[in-house]
Formats: C-alpha cells, sequence, structure tokens
C-alpha cells in the first residue's frame, strides 16, 4: 500500500472515530501492525520483535483496527458500472461475476465437522464474493460452513438482512455449480450443440473476472491462505476486511503493482482434477431442484434469456464466419 493510500486509510478511520493514538502507539502504527499482520501471515511473536511491543499490545491493536476496518466494509463494496465491451451488446446487462471461495479455518475439533469439506477433506469455510469486471468486490459474504453447498451459501446471501441485491434488469454470471436464476446466468450442462457452446465459451471468458479478483485478494493478503489462530469470528472478520481494503486500494490507485499482475489471464491457474469433480458433484445436486425464492416462470423467464443470448451469439459468429 502506497504511503498516501495508507494515510488517506488512517485519515477516514480516525475521523470516524473508530482508532484513536494512544499515549504510546499512534493510529499510523496501529495500521501498520495490522498490514504487516495480514500482508506477511505473521504470528503476533514475530510482530512483537518487529515493532518491540508486548504479545497483548500487538494483539489488542490488530482486533482494534480489525474491528475499525469491517465496521466501514459497506462503504468499499459499491457496485460499479460494467465493463464488458468485448462481448457488447450480448452482455450488456451484465455487472459482474458471483462464486465462492473455500478459503482454509481452524476451528475446535468439536466443530469440525460442518466445516469440513466434502470435496478434499480439508476444514474450509466456503466465502461468496460478487466481483465486477474491475478487479473489485460489489459483495461479500463470508463464515459458512465449507460443507455447505455454493447453491446454498447463495441462496443465504439473497435472503440475510445485508443481502445481495442484484439490480432489476441486471445479471451477475455464475458457473455450473450454480443454477440458472433470475439474476444469474449460469452455462449450459451436458454435451450442448454449437449455439450453446459459442455462449458458453464466452461465458467462460467472462467468468474468469472473479479469478482475477480472488488472485490479486490472495496475492496482497496471504493470511487468507492459511488457517490463522483466531477465534472462528475473527477469521470471518479478517476476509470481510480483506475484500474492503481490496476495494479500497483500487479505487485509489487502480494501477497497483499486484493489481497489475492480474490485469490479465497470464497467471490464472487451470481446475484441478479436484475442482472439476467437485463442481460436477454439485451440477448434480443441483439438476432439476425447484428453486424456492423464484416461482417456475420468474425461472423459465431466466432460461428464456440465456437462450435469446446465445441465439445473438451465435448469429453473430455465423455471420462474422470468414469465407474462402
Amino acid at each position: 500500500m502506497d504511503k498516501p493510500v495508507f494515510y488517506k486509510l488512517c485519515h477516514i478511520l480516525q475521523t470516524r472515530g473508530l482508532l484513536r493514538h494512544t499515549n504510546r502507539i499512534k493510529i499510523e502504527e496501529q495500521l501498520a501492525i495490522f498490514l504487516f499482520i495480514i500482508g506477511h501471515n505473521l504470528r503476533t511473536r514475530a510482530v512483537q520483535e518487529l515493532f518491540g511491543y508486548s504479545g497483548e499490545t500487538i494483539s489488542r491493536h490488530f482486533n482494534n483496527v480489525l474491528n475499525a476496518v469491517t465496521s466501514i466494509s459497506t462503504s468499499f463494496f459499491q457496485s460499479t458500472s460494467p465493463d464488458v465491451d468485448q462481448f457488447d451488446p450480448y452482455f450488456k446487462d451484465c455487472i459482474g461475476v458471483v462464486d465462492c471461495i473455500h478459503m482454509p479455518v481452524m476451528v475446535g475439533v468439536d466443530e469440525q465437522g460442518p466445516f469440513r469439506n466434502g470435496h478434499n477433506g480439508l476444514l474450509t469455510q466456503n466465502v461468496l464474493v460478487a466481483s465486477s469486471f474491475d478487479l473489485r468486490f460489489n459483495y461479500v459474504l463470508a463464515g459458512w460452513e465449507g460443507s455447505a453447498s455454493d447453491q446454498q451459501v447463495l441462496d443465504a446471501a439473497l435472503t440475510r438482512p445485508n443481502k445481495l441485491q442484484v439490480p432489476q434488469g441486471k445479471y451477475y454470471i455464475v458457473d455450473s455449480k450454480y443454477q440458472n436464476l433470475p439474476g444469474f446466468i449460469a452455462p449450459y450442462r451436458g454435451g450442448v450443440s454449437e449455439p450453446k457452446g459459442v455462449f458458453n465459451e464466452r461465458h467462460k471468458v467472462l467468468h474468469r473476472a472473479v479469478d482475477r479478483a480472488l488472485g490479486a485478494l490472495k496475492e496482497r493478503f496471504p493470511i487468507l491462505l492459511s488457517a490463522p489462530p483466531y477465534p472462528l469470528q475473527t477469521q470471518v472478520k479478517l476476509v470481510i476486511a480483506a475484500c474492503a481494503l481490496h476495494n479500497y486500494v483500487r479505487l485509489e490507485k487502480p494501477d497497483d503493482f499486484v493489481f497489475r499482475m492480474f490485469e490479465e489471464d497470464t497467471l490464472l491457474a487451470e481446475t484441478t482434477e479436484e475442482e472439476d469433480r467437485g463442481m460436477a458433484l454439485e451440477e448434480e445436486e443441483n439438476e432439476g431442484h425447484e428453486h424456492g425464492l423464484f416461482g417456475p416462470e420468474e425461472v423459465e423467464d431466466s432460461l428464456r434469456l440465456r437462450d435469446e443470448i446465445a441465439s445473438n451469439l451465435w448469429n453473430h459468429y455465423v455471420q462474422n464466419l470468414p469465407t474462402f
């Protein structure tokens, strides 16, 4: 984080009354301690030696800053204008991508069952994110158990008090682990004909936006790749705070070096065989499953919208085939 961006964040947290100078530690150092921990995945003992404070002092200020950032996180989660010129006008109403990511979590032995990921057996929290096409997050829901399906987490995001809002007439791209529903356009499943195949290819390109956003997030805050030894609620707050700070830096310094690394697809790894298998299992679970949040007519409308986009894409594809 560049100095001007850092000092502006200090000013925001101070003027909103969320942090204050103490006799020993100024706000700037409090924030530096927090960012050092989440940006280098360090434990309290290592930070004690670097900053010269007791473990209790480090822990207290870490939690103070975490709570401060989390309390204003919603102000950093703002929907942005879509930027999908590459496939305009076919996806002109698409505002981003929704997906879930499993992040390592540490919980007590008696709590581990629900958090054990059914696909690989690891302890994780299932985190839902809605990302825009400029690498920002519009919405984040953290804390769901690793055993929960991605569709379950999305359903929760649509029904909780602070719910995921999809503007009328707009939609997010989702992958095949989700059902095609109002506000969420999924790819066609199974063996598909040429019009559907062209749609799926374009859909896949748009979906990579969330992979780039998450790649930048994990690159900047490697603590998210570990299972930090904090209470579960603190681990959940860490995800929210990291996403909020990610958005803040993107807004203040769009050409930040981490974002430049993920502007293109070059650093994105292919999905693993294990991930593909997990996706296939969730596809089977959702196949033919009636959705309780939307009526049959609403679901049919969303299917017709997808077919319309696929048809328009196919017509454009055929009209622009090279002639010999």
